[in-house]
């Protein structure tokens, strides 16, 4: 576990979990204890053991990918909390998720509310989570490049998602993606540029970097 953010109203912290060293995020309010946890990679007795000392509201899913999935249904049972995810990724979870959540909309746990996001393309429901300038990218966005992605058609959605839907924020806002450590989009934002304003051939996707692509 790493405390990776704090401020007034938040902690933010980090288990990498499972075989893929997939990361869980359990954000709790300050003034409340009130918590969410986004993605269950692994490891439930891991996750649980942060937990204690908050009080869990939600169970947030950036999609379905069983790198993501693994402690959900032990979570879900041992906390008895809504699990909410894109309406596109049910099928792939192991469970019905009790709430569907679309781009624009927003959840509250103690003072705390988080804007939803929808960045399709590494799945049809892949989800990022934002709160001040705090965005749990899941595996929308990286420090080098996007998400892998499974054919043409979805790269060109991923990489028009994250220009729509992300590279407004401001360049403060600090980025925590589903795998590895976190960046600033200050960072990420001039690398995805230089990207997008230069020629590429009509079928790439895959593992792409923004810089070697």
């Amino acid at each position: 576990m790493t405390l990776v953010a704090q401020d007034e109203r938040l902690g933010l912290e980090r288990l990498r979990l499972g075989p893929y060293g997939t990361n869980a995020y359990i954000l709790s309010c300050r003034r409340t204890r009130e918590s969410v946890l986004i993605d269950a990679p692994a490891e439930a007795a891991a996750i649980l053991e942060r937990l204690e000392g908050t009080e869990p509201r939600y169970i947030l899913m950036t999609h379905g990918h069983v790198d993501h999935v693994g402690a959900l249904v032990e979570l879900k049972s041992r906390l008895q909390v809504p699990v909410a995810a894109h309406a596109l990724e049910a099928a792939g979870l192991p469970l019905r998720p009790d709430l569907f959540l679309a781009d624009g909309d927003s959840i509250s746990f103690g003072r705390i509310e988080l804007q939803v996001l929808h960045t399709p393309g590494h799945t049809p429901g892949g989800l990022c989570f934002l709160t001040g300038r705090f965005l749990l990218s899941g595996d929308t966005l990286f420090p080098g490049g996007p998400g892998k992605t499974w054919s043409p058609a979805g790269f060109r959605q991923l990489v028009e998602a994250i220009a729509a839907r992300i590279m407004p924020l401001p360049d403060e806002t600090l980025i925590f993606p589903g795998h590895g450590d976190s960046t600033t989009l200050g960072r990420v934002r001039p690398a995805f540029e230089a990207f997008t304003t230069r020629p590429h051939p009509p079928d790439l996707y895959g593992d792409v970097v923004w810089l070697s692509s």
